[in-house]
Protein backbone atom coordinates (compact mmCIF):
# COMPACT_ATOMS: atom_id res chain seq x y z
CA UNK A 1 0.00 0.00 0.00
CA UNK A 2 2.80 2.33 1.06
CA UNK A 3 4.73 1.69 -2.41
CA UNK A 4 1.62 2.63 -4.40
CA UNK A 5 1.21 5.62 -2.69
CA UNK A 6 4.83 6.54 -3.55
CA UNK A 7 4.61 5.31 -7.01
CA UNK A 8 1.58 7.55 -7.42
CA UNK A 9 3.17 10.55 -5.83
CA UNK A 10 6.50 9.64 -8.33
CA UNK A 11 3.88 9.75 -11.51
CA UNK A 12 2.52 13.32 -9.80
CA UNK A 13 5.84 14.43 -9.38
CA UNK A 14 6.98 13.87 -12.94
CA UNK A 15 3.55 14.71 -14.62
CA UNK A 16 3.93 18.33 -12.83
CA UNK A 17 7.53 18.66 -14.24
CA UNK A 18 6.96 17.58 -17.63
CA UNK A 19 4.05 20.19 -17.24
CA UNK A 20 6.78 22.93 -15.94
CA UNK A 21 9.08 22.00 -18.81
CA UNK A 22 6.71 22.44 -21.33
CA UNK A 23 5.54 25.88 -19.83
CA UNK A 24 9.28 26.98 -19.91
CA UNK A 25 9.65 26.10 -23.26
CA UNK A 26 6.33 27.57 -24.58
CA UNK A 27 7.13 30.89 -22.70
CA UNK A 28 10.80 30.81 -24.49
CA UNK A 29 9.60 30.41 -28.10
CA UNK A 30 7.33 33.36 -28.12
CA UNK A 31 8.74 35.12 -30.92
CA UNK A 32 7.27 38.74 -31.14
CA UNK A 33 6.68 40.31 -35.07
CA UNK A 34 7.14 43.72 -35.08
CA UNK A 35 5.69 44.58 -39.18
CA UNK A 36 6.63 47.93 -40.37
CA UNK A 37 3.38 49.67 -42.33
CA UNK A 38 3.88 51.63 -45.32
CA UNK A 39 0.65 53.55 -45.85
CA UNK A 40 1.67 55.09 -49.02
CA UNK A 41 -0.10 53.76 -51.80
CA UNK A 42 2.78 54.35 -54.30
CA UNK A 43 5.81 52.29 -52.87
CA UNK A 44 7.57 53.09 -55.82
CA UNK A 45 8.92 56.63 -55.01
CA UNK A 46 9.93 55.12 -51.35
CA UNK A 47 12.26 52.50 -53.40
CA UNK A 48 13.65 55.17 -55.63
CA UNK A 49 14.01 57.46 -53.15
CA UNK A 50 16.06 54.84 -50.68
CA UNK A 51 17.98 54.38 -54.01
CA UNK A 52 19.03 57.58 -54.62
CA UNK A 53 19.96 58.07 -50.97
CA UNK A 54 22.27 54.91 -50.53
CA UNK A 55 24.33 56.38 -53.77
CA UNK A 56 24.28 59.54 -51.88
CA UNK A 57 25.79 58.38 -49.15
CA UNK A 58 28.39 56.08 -50.66
CA UNK A 59 29.55 59.03 -53.44
CA UNK A 60 29.75 60.99 -50.30
CA UNK A 61 31.46 58.14 -48.51
CA UNK A 62 33.90 57.64 -51.52
CA UNK A 63 35.19 61.68 -51.92
CA UNK A 64 34.88 62.33 -47.63
CA UNK A 65 38.68 62.71 -46.57
CA UNK A 66 40.39 59.96 -44.14
CA UNK A 67 43.46 62.27 -43.57
CA UNK A 68 44.53 65.38 -44.70
CA UNK A 69 48.61 66.27 -44.99
CA UNK A 70 50.69 69.42 -46.02
CA UNK A 71 53.68 69.63 -48.14
CA UNK A 72 54.99 70.81 -51.53
CA UNK A 73 53.59 69.60 -54.94
CA UNK A 74 56.23 69.33 -58.16
CA UNK A 75 55.66 67.84 -61.24
CA UNK A 76 57.95 65.59 -62.96
CA UNK A 77 58.06 63.75 -66.47
CA UNK A 78 58.87 60.53 -67.42
CA UNK A 79 61.99 61.58 -69.20
CA UNK A 80 63.36 63.14 -66.76
CA UNK A 81 67.19 62.40 -66.11
CA UNK A 82 67.64 59.16 -63.63
CA UNK A 83 63.85 58.60 -64.23
CA UNK A 84 63.29 54.77 -65.98
CA UNK A 85 59.86 55.29 -67.56
CA UNK A 86 58.56 52.91 -65.00
CA UNK A 87 56.43 53.40 -62.04
CA UNK A 88 57.83 52.04 -58.88
CA UNK A 89 54.25 50.28 -57.50
CA UNK A 90 53.01 47.38 -59.16
CA UNK A 91 51.96 47.33 -62.05
CA UNK A 92 54.76 49.14 -62.81
CA UNK A 93 53.58 50.55 -66.19
CA UNK A 94 55.92 52.11 -68.40
CA UNK A 95 54.61 56.09 -69.08
CA UNK A 96 57.12 56.90 -71.64
CA UNK A 97 54.21 56.86 -73.92
CA UNK A 98 52.82 60.19 -71.56
CA UNK A 99 50.20 58.89 -70.27
CA UNK A 100 49.64 60.73 -66.93
CA UNK A 101 46.56 59.32 -65.92
CA UNK A 102 45.40 55.74 -64.26
CA UNK A 103 41.98 53.44 -64.75
CA UNK A 104 41.08 53.45 -60.88
CA UNK A 105 37.65 51.11 -60.32
CA UNK A 106 36.38 53.29 -57.81
CA UNK A 107 37.56 56.68 -58.57
CA UNK A 108 37.49 56.57 -62.76
CA UNK A 109 40.41 58.09 -64.77
CA UNK A 110 42.62 59.59 -62.21
CA UNK A 111 46.37 61.43 -62.06
CA UNK A 112 49.49 59.70 -61.14
CA UNK A 113 51.22 61.04 -58.77
CA UNK A 114 54.55 60.02 -56.81
CA UNK A 115 55.20 60.04 -52.64
CA UNK A 116 57.38 58.72 -50.01
CA UNK A 117 56.78 55.69 -48.44
CA UNK A 118 54.52 58.02 -45.97
CA UNK A 119 51.39 57.05 -48.07
CA UNK A 120 51.10 53.72 -49.42
CA UNK A 121 51.26 52.51 -53.31
CA UNK A 122 47.38 52.75 -54.33
CA UNK A 123 46.47 55.58 -52.19
CA UNK A 124 43.65 57.88 -53.32
CA UNK A 125 44.22 61.97 -52.87
CA UNK A 126 42.82 65.14 -53.80
CA UNK A 127 44.25 68.34 -53.66
CA UNK A 128 43.50 71.45 -55.24
CA UNK A 129 45.64 73.90 -57.60
CA UNK A 130 44.04 76.57 -59.44
CA UNK A 131 46.95 76.74 -62.28
CA UNK A 132 46.65 72.81 -62.95
CA UNK A 133 42.55 73.00 -63.26
CA UNK A 134 39.60 74.48 -61.92
CA UNK A 135 38.24 71.08 -60.50
CA UNK A 136 39.63 69.41 -57.68
CA UNK A 137 42.53 66.79 -59.23
CA UNK A 138 42.14 63.38 -57.51
CA UNK A 139 45.36 61.26 -58.27
CA UNK A 140 46.77 58.06 -57.07
CA UNK A 141 50.91 57.12 -56.08
CA UNK A 142 51.64 55.11 -58.39
CA UNK A 143 55.28 55.91 -58.16
CA UNK A 144 57.99 57.33 -55.08
CA UNK A 145 60.98 59.42 -55.23
CA UNK A 146 59.93 62.31 -52.58
CA UNK A 147 60.54 62.89 -49.27
CA UNK A 148 58.08 63.37 -46.24
CA UNK A 149 54.66 64.55 -47.07
CA UNK A 150 55.02 66.24 -50.86
CA UNK A 151 53.95 64.74 -53.97
CA UNK A 152 55.44 64.66 -57.04
CA UNK A 153 52.77 65.16 -60.02
CA UNK A 154 53.29 63.30 -63.13
CA UNK A 155 53.30 64.95 -66.08
CA UNK A 156 53.38 64.32 -70.11
CA UNK A 157 56.34 66.47 -71.21
CA UNK A 158 58.61 69.13 -69.38
CA UNK A 159 56.96 72.15 -70.76
CA UNK A 160 53.93 71.32 -68.21
CA UNK A 161 56.23 71.62 -65.30
CA UNK A 162 54.59 73.82 -62.64
CA UNK A 163 57.49 75.21 -60.07
CA UNK A 164 57.21 74.19 -56.12
CA UNK A 165 54.51 75.14 -54.46
CA UNK A 166 52.91 74.23 -50.70
CA UNK A 167 49.80 72.63 -50.80
CA UNK A 168 46.93 70.81 -48.51
CA UNK A 169 45.62 67.21 -49.83
CA UNK A 170 43.17 64.79 -48.33
CA UNK A 171 43.67 61.36 -48.47
CA UNK A 172 40.28 59.13 -49.69
CA UNK A 173 41.26 55.92 -50.07
CA UNK A 174 44.49 54.03 -48.14
CA UNK A 175 46.51 51.78 -50.07
CA UNK A 176 44.66 49.77 -52.43
CA UNK A 177 41.01 48.29 -51.44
Amino acid sequence: MLSDILKNINKLIQVFLIIVLALVVNSTNNVKEHKIYNDNYNRSIDLSTMALKLKEDTLHDLYSAKDTFTGDLTAYYANCPLCSGRLACLPNYNVLNGTETYQDISYGKVRIVASSNNLSCGTIIKFNKDNLSSDPIIAIVLDRGVLGNNIDLLMNSNANIVGRSSITYDVLRSGWQ
